[in-house]
């Protein structure tokens, strides 16, 4: 389950066009996310509010043999009001879901994180530009504001987030700021402060630079002063364009992207997926040690009309470890994914499968074999003949024709179908024969996670972790 400040970190992303999927580390996002998932441990509660569309808090409480909690605090600078706070309100894929579907490259001011029906997230009531502040019409009347060109201040995108949490009773501190000074450069800073850890804590600065064809990250960490670079790049799919930047949009494409004459539309060259490719270096200046990465990664557009998938492949040359990796969303109530892991030195190797499963029922029907997306449809009933009305016949004429009912969009649909979940089963199973199983879902206005740790291997006391988190937001 994702916390909250975590969703409304999300949220401020979405709300200033930037795509937190272009970036290397992400490249495994998917497949980490169906087989890694946390497990809870012990009791745990959280309630939090967005006080203000600026302004979030949360209070966290819990007990693992020992009473814990902390107080986090956040602050945006851009209005937060095209999502849901309510706990009771907020859709439970934005919390639970699990596969990431890629966003489009080349939308001009796209809501990377609200543009997607499976998100279950609403689609903001302004255009990215708006929320930016840095729309005007003359700017968009003569075309300055795209892709930042001349004429465009660039301080109008100079927004940023603050974060900061304190866990009691250990004393631990940890902040973030997020700073972003133009369309494409961003910078990060987190710190840690806390007694036990070297020089009483520790930094780590990064600083993002995304234009959508590719994405560029360097680091530094005080902790062994760590030096990092990272990179990303795309082809294929939309990213084939030579104008890819994230805020332009391609040469005769408009926002409904128009079909030529034929009937295809110009997404026909993104219908089944793009290709990345990148990697990383990093070196410590302390001790006097470096090493690499390289990764690809395969995953299809959200214009496929096919089943969505993701394949990826990372390499570690130094140490020799292979990983790959395949995730599919089969239908739009279940996810798979599988991870194998092979070493070339020890030729030890890993194997790890995922799943989670939606369905909108009680966990009582879900178990007893109920099916996992839809009710069972009513049988139809014979259409009965409408009687005239009183005034029709003080007239001696015929009722008037009823207006026809629209048709309902597919993304309303899906957005539809989000809203009828009441919970997601995630298992996964190693090559130890150990085994994660979590329910999630919502009763009344609290979203919980509820999940145990099995071992095989030791069936005397197979049950190594059992876990309840409540989520109650306002």
């Amino acid at each position: 389950m994702r916390e909250f400040m975590n969703y409304i970190t999300n949220a401020f992303y979405g709300a200033t066009g930037w795509n937190e999927d272009n970036k290397y580390n992400e490249l495994n996002a998917t497949s980490r996310e169906l087989i890694d998932f946390p497990l809870p441990r012990g009791l745990r509660l959280t309630l939090s509010s967005l006080a203000t569309p600026h302004f979030a808090t949360s209070y966290q409480l819990g007990s693992v043999g020992v009473v814990d909690g902390s107080i986090s605090y956040l602050h945006s600078s851009v209005p937060l009001t095209h999502i849901a706070a309510q706990s009771d309100k907020i859709p439970l894929p934005a919390l639970l879901r699990c596969y990431r579907r890629l966003h489009d490259l080349r939308s001009p001011g796209q809501h990377y994180m609200l543009d997607d029906p499976l998100s279950g997230l609403p689609p903001p009531p302004q255009s990215a530009q708006a929320l930016l502040g840095a729309v005007s019409d003359a700017s968009n009347a003569d075309g300055s504001l795209i892709g930042g060109k001349a004429g465009q201040d660039p301080s109008k995108f100079t927004h940023s987030l603050l974060y900061g949490r304190l866990y009691l009773p250990k004393s631990l501190l940890e902040g973030m700021i997020i700073k972003r000074f133009t369309q494409a450069l961003q910078i990060q800073v987190r710190a840690v402060s806390e007694q036990s850890l070297r020089n009483g804590g520790t930094i780590l600065g990064l600083v993002q630079y995304d234009k959508g064809k590719y994405g560029l990250e360097g680091l530094y960490s005080t902790d062994g002063g760590l030096l990092g670079f990272r990179g990303l790049y795309n082809f294929g799919g939309d990213a084939s364009s030579s104008n890819c930047d994230p805020w332009t949009p391609a040469v005769g494409e408009n926002s409904n992207h128009s079909s030529n004459g034929n009937g295809q539309g110009i997404e026909k060259e993104r219908i089944y997926g793009r290709f990345s490719v990148g990697g990383e270096l990093y070196y410590g200046t302390l001790n006097k040690s470096g090493g690499m990465s390289l990764g690809a990664r395969f995953a299809t557009l959200p214009a496929h009309r096919g089943t969505p998938l993701t394949a990826t492949l990372t390499i570690n040359p130094l140490m020799g470890n292979i990983n790959a990796t395949y995730a599919l969303l089969a239908r739009e109530y279940c996810s798979l994914a599988t991870r194998v892991e092979f070493n070339v030195y020890s030729y030890e190797s890993e194997w790890a499968v995922g799943m989670e499963l939606w369905s909108n029922r009680r966990p009582a029907g879900f178990l007893l074999g109920a099916s996992p997306s839809n009710d069972p449809e009513p049988e139809p009933q014979p259409p009965r003949k409408k009687e005239r009305s009183f005034q029709a016949k003080m007239e001696w004429r015929l009722d008037d024709p009823e207006p026809e009912p629209e048709p309902t969009p597919k993304n309303e649909t899906e957005k539809k179908k989000n809203d009828e979940y009441k919970g997601v089963l995630k298992a996964r199973l190693d090559n130890n024969l150990r085994i994660g199983l979590l329910w999630e879902g919502r009763a009344k206005s609290l979203i919980f996670s509820l999940g145990t740790g099995i071992d095989l291997h030791k069936l005397g006391e197979p049950f190594r972790s059992l876990g309840l988190e409540v989520q109650y937001s306002s």
